[in-house]
C-alpha cells in the first residue's frame, strides 16, 4: 500500500489537518493517511501542548471518522520517552515492509528539516511530499531546497500543491480562551468534546 503519515501535536485537529490529508491522497494516489498524534515531540521542548495525549488522540478519531482511507495511528502518543520522526519511520519501515510510506510535511518542517535527529535516516524510509505554501516560501525557494537534500541524502521529495487553510492550533485555542466560536475551522464531534471536556479554557 502506499500510506500517506501525518504527524503533528494535533492540539486541536482542525479542518486545515484534513484537507492536507485528502490533498495529498489525491495528489498521489494514496491508499491510506494515517494521522500520526505525537507525544513528546524533541521540537517542542520550549513550547507547552496543552491537551493530553489521550484527548488529541480522541479529537483526531472524531475528526477523521467517517473517511474511510483515514486512520489514526497512536505509536508515537503511546510511547513515553520522545518521539523522533527517524525512529518512527524506522519502526513503520520493519513492522509493515511491503507498504511505502509518504511522510507529509509543511513548508516550514521542510527548511528546517536538517535540523532533526538524523535526518539522514528519515530520507532513505519514505517520501517526503512537502506542502507548498506560496504565501511563505515561493516555489523557486522550495525547489531549491528540494534540489539540495536531494545531492546531500538522495531524497525522494516532492511538492505537494494545496489549498491550506489559513488557522494554526495555537490560534484556535486562543480563541477557545477568548470564549469565540471556532466551529467553522473545527470538526464538529471535535468541537463538542472539547466543550464537554472544558479543555483550552485556562
Amino acid at each position: 500500500m502506499k500510506i500517506g503519515i501525518m504527524g503533528g501535536t494535533f492540539d486541536p485537529i482542525h479542518n486545515g489537518h484534513l484537507m492536507l490529508g485528502e490533498a495529498a491522497y489525491e495528489a498521489f494516489e494514496l491508499d491510506q493517511i494515517w494521522f500520526l498524534p505525537n507525544g513528546n515531540p524533541p521540537h517542542k521542548k520550549n513550547s507547552r501542548i496543552e491537551a493530553d495525549a489521550s484527548d488529541r488522540v480522541t479529537m483526531t478519531r472524531l475528526a477523521v471518522s467517517g473517511v474511510p482511507y483515514f486512520r489514526v495511528e497512536t505509536y508515537e502518543a503511546r510511547r513515553k520517552e520522545v518521539s523522533c520522526t527517524y525512529r518512527t519511520l524506522e519502526y513503520f519501515h520493519e513492522k509493515y515492509p511491503n507498504d511505502q510510506m509518504y511522510f507529509i510535511i509543511g513548508a516550514d518542517s521542510l527548511f528546517s528539516i536538517e535540523s532533526w535527529v538524523h535526518p539522514e535516516r528519515i530520507f532513505p524510509r519514505c517520501t517526503i511530499l512537502a506542502a507548498y505554501r506560496d504565501e511563505v516560501n515561493s516555489r523557486k525557494m522550495m525547489e531549491e531546497k528540494i534540489w539540495d537534500l536531494q545531492e546531500k541524502y538522495h531524497a525522494d521529495i516532492r511538492l505537494l500543491v494545496t489549498p491550506l487553510m489559513h488557522v494554526a492550533s495555537h490560534e484556535l485555542r486562543q480563541l477557545i480562551k477568548e470564549g469565540q466560536d471556532i466551529s467553522p475551522y473545527v470538526p464538529k464531534p471535535v468541537v463538542q468534546y472539547i466543550k464537554e471536556n472544558g479543555l483550552y479554557r485556562s
